[in-house]
């Protein structure tokens, strides 16, 4: 079932993958799974990709870490030479590389998520939405990446017991795993209770610690290493 809103305009997707049958295999698996998804169109090299952003303006990229062209960054080089239209299109990278260097790089340029080709078309289309609503979205355990490459800088920064005390002990096991990109039905059958119930936590988190996405929880949970 689409998350979104019925009668919502669809969310315009761009693919970047430098084989054919990767973006024909992501667009068909988008299309049977995801009709509230509009894939607009398809780049396979550098050039070609912030080519396509600055003409369609998608709302979401999901972008390749490894493409030809440009100087040799890929992804990571794509993202940054759209940094003119970060705030319209988000960018989610879809790779088979789990290296923390890919992962990094990505992010650090701008990119909002990061899933790997493991995923499901479901959970795919979940984490465009979360990007698209301007969420971060991770495969389980890559957020940890993110985490450690961001969070050295504050390091020195003290847990406030005065913010923890706000959580209960279940609203904290919550909250540590959606910072670390974990989705609802994941944290449900990692602690084993309702989806519903992931989603009042959740909710009950960003409340008490006067957060308003889950972006800024993971900023909030990696300034203070709680991950």
């Amino acid at each position: 079932m689409s998350e979104t809103t019925a009668g919502a305009a669809p969310i315009r997707v761009l693919i970047v993958d430098d084989h054919a049958l990767v973006r024909a295999g992501v667009r068909a698996e988008l299309a049977g799974h995801a009709p509230d998804l509009d894939v607009v169109g398809e780049a396979d090299d550098v050039e070609g990709a912030v080519a396509a952003v600055h003409a369609l303006l998608p709302d979401v990229v999901l972008l390749d870490v490894h493409l030809p062209g440009g100087r040799g960054g890929g992804g990571a080089e794509v993202v940054a030479s759209c940094a003119d239209v970060l705030g319209q299109t988000r960018f989610l990278a879809l790779s088979v590389s789990d290296a923390s260097e890919d992962v990094v790089a990505v992010i650090r340029a701008g990119a909002r998520g990061y899933v790997t080709k493991a995923i499901s078309a479901d959970e795919l289309a979940a984490a465009v939405r979360r990007v698209a609503a301007g969420d971060a979205a991770f495969s389980p355990r890559l957020a940890g990446f993110v985490l450690d490459a961001f969070g050295t800088g504050a390091a020195d920064v003290a847990v406030r017991d005065d913010e923890l005390d706000r959580l209960t002990a279940r609203e904290q096991e919550v909250m540590r795993l959606i910072a670390r990109g974990y989705a609802y039905k994941e944290v449900a059958a990692e602690l084993f209770i309702s989806i519903k119930t992931v989603e009042t936590h959740v909710s009950a988190v960003l409340r008490k610690l006067q957060l308003s996405s889950r972006h800024e929880l993971t900023r909030w949970a990696a300034a203070r290493r709680l991950l």
